[in-house]
């Protein structure tokens, strides 16, 4: 479970009262455009329909928080425990992840009345208490819901990409500057030696940030920039989906079984390339990083090009000097941009696109899950899964940071997850 360091107790009350109502209204504002269909409806057993996200996050905060640190608290409804429950065996049996999509009721209207009523409820709370775990837990939840914010329309994306009329979540909006195109990536060097990795000092963290640690780093270059659609293309036309020496050889099955011959999104009418975005169908625009690739097509990848992915501690020991600014989610564009100007630094570490690393989200030395439910929250994961870093385009600003660890099976292609390459010096 992610801590903070504790504040002044005046001050603590009223940052976690403003970052709880802030990203309540962020949340009600992402399904603002969204009919009750459009909000039900589940496209695979991994996305989940736009209500239950909604009424997942509420629940978290009345589970969690509410029910445990306030004896007054009554529930608007005893269903939602089994309806809403994610992934928590010690709360209690839950409704089959692949089947959310049926949940037809309780209807939008009620999942947002539910909303209102564990807001109202936890604004008292927070307003009369002062117990450290009570706000410990409901800061998780604040930074637990800003993952469902990207999560939404990551899964929101992925549903109408399965509607031919391809419909558009939101309008395009261009972006203030111009991207400059550049044929190859530049590449920085950093020294070899010990590093250290890992969250530490003020601030939120989640559990699997930590504990921050030394380990010996070997020298080694990283890109200036994340790997372009111009260069996927040049990947696709060389054969890169055809050539099994590529890939590793749960990823050349994975290809095969489900017949992957470019990024996810993507098709090709009368010799151009086109991609479904948030904005309704699009050309693939050549300069912006390639996004809606899989840890597998990333390897290839990198292994076609004579290159690799970087490890989770090379990129953290890159990005935690940098200013952690980008293309997030705030900006409104909701889509990776090409990368602006020239440099020979790293560009782009933040936001546009996750980047995926050879890493496996594996304990970081001296790793303890935290005691009870919220110990369910990421250590039971650390199998079969692969770390990408730096935020996506639909990742909230504040949000991230240089020690944030996402991760997904290497198979999963719907999130904004793209490449930065690396080499051994």
């Amino acid at each position: 479970m992610g801590a903070s360091m504790p504040l002044e107790p005046r001050a603590e009350r009223h940052d976690l009262q403003h970052l709880y109502e802030r990203v309540r209204r962020q949340t009600r504002a992402l399904i603002a455009g969204l009919s009750d269909a459009d909000a039900t409806a589940q496209s695979m057993p991994d996305a989940s329909p736009a209500k239950w996200h909604l009424a997942h996050t509420t629940w978290f905060f009345e589970a969690m928080v509410l029910q445990a640190h306030d004896p007054d608290y009554r529930s608007c409804d005893p269903h939602y425990a089994f309806l809403f429950n994610s992934y928590y065996e010690t709360i209690g049996p839950r409704h089959a992840r692949p089947k959310r999509g049926l949940l037809t009721r309780p209807t939008l209207a009620q999942i947002i009345a539910y909303r209102d009523h564990v807001d109202e409820a936890m604004a008292n709370l927070l307003e009369r208490s002062a117990d450290p775990r009570m706000r410990m837990l409901a800061e998780l939840g604040c930074h637990h819901e800003q993952q469902h914010q990207e999560l939404l329309l990551t899964d929101i994306l992925h549903l109408f990409s399965e509607n031919p009329l391809h419909p558009a979540y939101a309008p395009i909006r261009r972006e203030a500057h111009a991207a400059v195109p550049e044929d190859l990536p530049a590449y920085t060097q950093y020294p070899g030696g010990v590093v250290e990795i890992g969250h530490s000092g003020p601030g939120f963290a989640f559990d699997c940030e930590g504990p921050r640690h030394r380990l010996i780093r070997p020298t080694y270059r990283l890109a200036n920039r994340c790997v372009t659609n111009r260069e996927w293309l040049e990947f696709i036309a060389d054969g890169g989906y055809r050539t099994p020496l590529l890939w590793l050889s749960d990823g050349w099955e994975a290809c095969q079984r489900q017949d992957w011959s470019m990024p996810l999104y993507w098709w090709e009418e009368g010799g151009a390339y086109f991609s479904m975005t948030l904005q309704g169908a699009c050309p693939v625009e050549l300069d912006a990083p390639v996004t809606h690739v899989s840890y597998f097509e990333a390897d290839a990848f990198a292994s076609w090009s004579g290159q690799r992915l970087p490890t989770e501690a090379e990129w953290e020991s890159a990005a935690q000097h940098e200013a952690c600014t980008g293309n997030f989610a705030d900006t409104g564009l909701l889509r990776p941009l090409p990368a602006a100007g020239r440099a020979t630094g790293p560009r782009q570490l933040f936001g546009d696109v996750w980047e995926w690393t050879r890493s496996a989200f594996l304990p970081y030395p001296g790793y303890h899950p935290s005691a009870g439910a919220v110990g369910e929250y990421n250590g039971k994961f650390m199998s079969g899964q692969y770390v990408l870093r730096g935020g996506s385009c639909v990742t909230p600003a504040n949000h991230i940071r240089a020690s944030y660890r996402n991760f997904f099976r290497p198979d999963a292609r719907w999130q904004f997850s793209g490449v930065r390459l690396a080499q051994d010096a």
